[in-house]
């Protein structure tokens, strides 16, 4: 018995981590890029 709760303790963990980890990667993708690194990338592109 103790087994079967061990395995749903677990499941729950894993899906917590699965959506905590989509958020993050979700935010990361909307957010905008900073004008320094924006501005880096232009003197690079100048320079090649």
């Amino acid at each position: 018995m103790n087994t079967r709760r061990e395995d749903q303790r677990r499941a729950a963990i894993a899906k917590q981590i699965d959506e905590n980890l989509k958020r993050v990667y979700e935010q990361d993708t909307t957010d905008k890029i900073p004008d320094k690194f924006m501005e880096l990338l232009d003197k690079l592109r100048e320079q090649e």
